[in-house]
Parts: structure tokens; sequence; C-alpha cells
């Protein structure tokens, strides 16, 4: 049986720029760094216990950023004032369920990666301890303590110590009661408890990929780094097309682009016959390759009638994402001669980036006559062209 100990009861200072909140709860490319660290654990089936150490305090924002996730750990256990003594509280947590093999990672490097974990794991089948590392490769140096060199360091034979670090249970557990016992606090990770305590620590090879958030810089570099990925990751990239029609009638009001309007007719449709949107659906649809608005929200269906045309739209982008995809830009033409859309074009914007979670930069409305020519040109309806631009991962 092996378990995982997450270390998060830092207060992660260096990393706070101007807030209060700790670095394992600040965000991350919009997500929590302490989630993005348990989510690379969660689905490794040799995992047996999953258990985070938070600080005592934290236990609320612990539970906002977990959410559905709770069922798959450990009730957290609250740390101690140094990461040592944090470590030892989860230790000792896992004692009633009887592990012989844990790997314990700090909360602070969201970036480990299955591989890396499995040949920690592996290397445990013939050691007592695994220790995942990168070796030097830069020259070093030691100061004199005043600003200048006092030395350079041989580089050879160092290396840098990652985590997570996997131990052989009972050894580690003993070693960090003896290190309490003692009252020596000066191990800087757990594999140097083990060789204080003369185990045999064994290399495995470290990932570049798995750094350490410290700094807000270094939080900076990380978010760059998965918009990166991100983009290399999404390569497939789709444009769809979407086109609609509503005619007017009767009315004193009309919705365009989720915007009511005030107007002397009405648009004529099924659901609320925002011409804008159902354009706009039809195009991620269509870049999905998933048919189009009238296949999705049949008008023959009672439950659509005077729905708003928002739930259509999201319900498009709600699909994008189902397939792990994003979407990147859209881009809707409306043609009519009344009302005029200059004056609503930001609201509007505004109303399509917050129902598909868009950046504002990233949608444009723009809107034209038909010089008074065909059925636009007569007002006696309103059309509505739209692209959306998606990418999804590559096949």
């Amino acid at each position: 049986m092996t378990a995982l100990v997450i270390v998060a009861a830092g207060r992660g200072t260096r990393a706070a720029s101007g807030t209060d909140v700790p670095k394992q709860y600040q965000l991350l490319d919009g997500v929590p760094l302490l989630r993005r660290t348990i989510d690379n654990f969660v689905d490794i089936v040799e995992l047996d216990h999953l258990l985070v150490v938070i600080a005592s305090g934290d236990r609320s924002r612990y539970d906002d950023i977990v959410g559905e996730l709770s069922s798959r750990l450990l009730p957290p256990v609250e740390g101690g004032d140094t990461r040592q003594a944090s470590v030892l509280a989860g230790l000792e947590a896992l004692v009633a369920h009887g592990p012989q093999r844990v790997l314990i990672h700090d909360a602070a490097r969201p970036f480990a990666r299955r591989a890396l974990t499995e040949r920690v794991l592996n290397a445990l089948d013939a050691a007592p301890a695994a220790l995942p590392a990168l070796a030097v490769a830069d020259t070093l140096k030691r100061d004199d303590g005043h600003g200048a060199v006092r030395e350079t360091v041989a580089r050879t034979g160092l290396w840098r110590a990652q985590t997570p670090q996997g131990f052989r249970f009972d050894d580690i557990l003993e070693a960090h009661r003896a290190a309490a016992k003692a009252e020596t606090t000066e191990f800087t990770d757990d594999a140097s408890l083990m060789e204080w305590r003369g185990h045999q620590v064994v290399l495995v090879a470290g990932d570049e990929a798995n750094c350490k958030i410290t700094t807000a810089d270094d939080l900076e570099r990380a978010e760059r780094s998965i918009k990166r990925e991100t983009m290399l990751h999404l390569s497939d990239i789709r444009v769809g097309q979407g086109f609609d029609v509503h005619r007017l009638g009767p009315g004193d009001h009309i919705i365009l682009c989720g915007v009511r309007l005030a107007h002397d007719r009405a648009l004529i449709g099924h659901s609320d016959a925002d011409v804008g949107l159902h354009a706009l659906t039809d195009a991620i649809l269509g870049a999905l390759g998933e048919g189009d608005i009238g296949i999705h929200f049949p008008p023959s269906e009672a439950k659509w009638r005077g729905a708003a045309s928002e739930i259509f739209a999201r319900a498009a982008a709600k699909r994008v994402q189902v397939r792990k995809g994003i979407i990147a830009h859209v881009d809707i033409t409306l043609v009519c001669e009344r009302p005029k859309i200059a004056l609503h074009r930001d609201k509007m914007r505004a109303q399509i980036a917050s129902m598909l979670a868009l950046n504002l930069a990233c949608v444009s409305v723009k809107a034209t006559t038909s010089e008074g020519l065909g059925f636009t040109g007569r007002e006696e309806g309103i059309a509505a062209m739209a692209n959306a631009t998606v990418r999804l991962p590559a096949p």
C-alpha cells in the first residue's frame, strides 16, 4: 500500500505579491496552485491514500479548492511551525492506514508529471528511499558574506533535489520521530533525514518542468509556461461559420447579442429570437463539427419557447470545454437598418465575453446596413453572421 503526503502548511510570503493569500491558494492560470498539484496525483492508481497537510486556519480555503475531489482524499491534517513538523504530522496521520511506502511532495511544485512519480515508485522496489534530482549545470560560487566571491565550488557530483521523494514508510517515520526527539530541525528535505539515519537514498532522473514556485516572479513564469503549453497542445485550430435571420413583427423591444434594446418592433422566433447569439451558437457548433442549433435545441420542443438564447451559446461553449478545447475568438456581424448598433456594441461584447468566459479582446461585434436593399433594407427582419475560432487538442 502506498500513500502520498502533500505539504501545504507554509505561508509562502515571498510569492505574496501584495496579497495575504498563501501561495498554495493563489491562482495559477485560473486554478489554485494547490489544486493543480493535487490533480497531478489523484488518478495514479498506485497511490492508495492521498493526504494534504495544511496550516491552522486554512481549512475553509482548502475545502473550497478541493471541491468534488474531497471523497478521494483523506481528511487534511494541520501542520506545524516548520516543514519538518508538518511532514511528521502527515506521517503520523497515516499510521492507522498502514502504508508500506510513502511519497512526500511539496505543494509548491504543481508540475510533477506522472512519469516522474512512476520513476520514484519503481526505485522503491529496490531501495529504502528515492530522490528525483537534476545534475547541476551552472558554475557554482560561494561568497564571503560581504558580496564578493570567496571560491568556486566544483559542480561535479552535485544534484538539485526535487519532490516527490519516496520512502519506505516505517523508515521515514522513524527518522522524523528521531529528529523531533533530538530537536534537530536543520534538514531541508526528507531525504536528508534518511541520510542522517544511515539509510541509502538512490537518485532517479528529475524533471526540469517540475519547478518550485517560491516567489511572485516564479508564479508569473509558471503562468506564461502554462499558456505556452496550452497553445502547443491545442494545435487543431477550427473556424466555424454561422448565419441566421429573424423577421420583425409587433412588439416594443428586441434582444441582440444578449442585450435588450427598446424598439418599435420585435424579432419573431420560437426562443427570444436573438439572431446574433443564434448565429454565434451555430458558428461554435460548426467549428466542432457538431451540427447546428436546430439539432441541439429543436424549435418543435415547447421547453425552448421564449428561452434566452444565452442558454444556447453557453451550451455550445460547454461542448468545446468537454472536448478539452478553448474558444479563441468570436466575430459577429449584424445586418440591419435599425437600431444603430454602435451605441450598444461594447455592452454586447461584454455580455458575450461573460457568457463564454472570454477576454473582452477576443470578442468582436460589428454592424452594417444593406443600403436599403432586400428584406433587411426594408426592415422586414435582421440578419447576423458569425465566425468562431476554436482550438482543440491535436488528434
